[in-house]
């Protein structure tokens, strides 16, 4: 199958919102050749970053809307369109390339009009844009609802979170220091090519200058490093962790949060990684193999304590809460496509149902570490304002930091072009019902600075 036909079928799956691409394009790749799966990867990827941008100069040059019918046809118009104005592909190629796709498609118009309508993008589109991005929608490529949402939260930074969700996102990395130290690996990188540096903000992270494959990062395969986005990184030492405690880590899957707890504290009595898919907790199982780190898996609805919790308190917890994904939407574009805006209080419900479940396995004095990879003050602030005020034994903890923005409760990192990805942290303990927290002390509560 041609690369541009692979990534126009995951793309039309995507826009009738029956998958994400997480989804749709591996099963297009299975019949793509191996030399061309990554140019099929980079024009569904590349056209769902740019989507609004390259359908709004589709309509300006479209005769009459396509039907829903030819949603195949419309996403292999966008994928040539993205070709001639985001890649380094001959123009001429792009068009004939995208063009001899259709053939496919079993529609024999199909093949004049887009040949017709990519040639005449080639030599109009310049001046087609100076009309088109008076509509911020169009110039910063997001959806109308989510600009709204984001100029309505961040009035001084919403262009620029539109702008760093469509650049390509930086590799980081996660050392292992229970295995080698932080420097050490730097100069492993170096001996080996792969030039990097240090995070700011994370002591165990380090972003490569240039993306890889991860069998070329020296040591992956014995357990040295992982692939973790700074911001998530920041979760894990808010716990506190210390030797002897019961710790659970809520929607847990892929696992790079249950592999850096153990990491940074071997001696626990037990942690118990909890999902809702048993499918997902495969990946959370492989990553701890390579580690060389064991947790009790469990799949269940974290909601439903009787289907897994043994009524024995944890002393601390992660929810690393289901959320919509909009501070990683530079990782995951299609969420552009596949996200809408009455999702977003469903998802806060989810949320609040989810912190009063776990609340109750917490022991008092214990800690619960919020996160979200949202920029929704809905999904975050607001999440935690509302369960304080409703959860009597709840008190907060301050997210000290050199990173983020402080909200009314917790912290938020907002994603960067060259750093993090977008991250909410908000941490709270659990008082006595003397309002007295029993075993955390002045001097713990000043460990909650990063």
């Amino acid at each position: 199958m041609s690369p541009r036909l692979a990534a126009a079928n995951a793309l039309a799956t995507v826009m009738a919102g029956k998958a994400s691409l997480g989804t749709s394009l591996p099963a297009q790749l299975q019949h793509v050749n191996d030399r061309d799966q990554a140019l099929a990867q980079e024009l569904a990827f590349g056209t769902a970053r740019w989507f609004q941008r390259l359908d709004g100069l589709a309509n300006a040059l479209l005769e009459k809307p396509l039907k829903a019918a030819d949603r195949d046809l419309h996403a292999l118009l966008l994928v040539g369109l993205y070709q001639l104005l985001f890649t380094r592909i001959p123009a001429h190629a792009a068009i004939d390339e995208t063009v001899t796709a259709a053939k496919a498609l079993k529609k024999p118009w199909a093949r004049g009009m887009l040949n017709a309508v990519l040639r005449r993008a080639q030599r109009e589109h310049s001046e087609l844009f100076i009309a088109l991005e008076r509509d911020p929608t169009i110039r910063l490529s997001h959806p109308r609802w989510l600009q709204k949402r984001l100029k309505q939260a961040w009035p001084e930074h919403w262009e620029a979170i539109c702008n760093a969700n469509n650049a390509h996102p930086p590799m980081t990395l996660r050392v292992n220091q229970s295995v080698i130290a932080r420097q050490a690996y730097m100069t492993k990188l170096a001996e080996t090519g792969l030039p990097a540096h240090e995070t700011p903000f994370s002591d165990q992270g380090i972003t490569l200058e240039q993306s890889c494959d991860v069998h070329r990062l020296p040591g992956f395969a014995e357990g040295e490093v992982s692939v973790q986005d700074e911001a998530a990184q920041l979760a894990t030492p808010l716990l506190d962790l210390a030797a002897g405690q019961r710790v659970l880590d809520a929607c847990c899957a892929p696992g790079g949060k249950t592999c850096h707890i153990l990491e940074q504290e071997p001696d626990l009595m037990e942690l118990v990684a909890l999902d809702l898919e048993p499918k997902r907790l495969e990946r959370v199982s492989d990553n701890l193999r390579r580690l060389g780190l064991r947790a009790q898996l469990k799949a269940a609805d974290a909601r439903e304590l009787a289907a897994w919790w043994d009524s024995k308190p944890f002393q601390r917890i992660l929810l690393d809460a289901p959320c919509s994904a909009t501070g990683v939407i530079r990782r995951h574009p299609d969420i552009k496509l596949t996200r809408q805006a009455e999702d977003i209080p469903a998802l806060a419900a989810l949320q609040g149902e989810l912190l009063d479940a776990l609340w109750q396995t917490l022991d008092v004095g214990g800690i619960l570490v919020y996160a979200t990879c949202s920029v929704l003050p809905e999904e975050n602030s607001q999440v935690i304002g509302a369960f304080l005020d409703r959860q009597p034994t709840a008190r907060e903890l301050p997210v000290a930091g050199p990173y983020g923005l402080a909200q009314p409760h917790g912290r938020q990192l907002l994603p960067d072009n060259t750093c993090h990805d977008g991250f909410y942290l908000a941490k709270l303990v659990k008082m006595g019902a003397d309002s007295a927290v029993t075993g955390y002390t002045a001097q713990d509560k000043g460990t909650s600075a990063i």
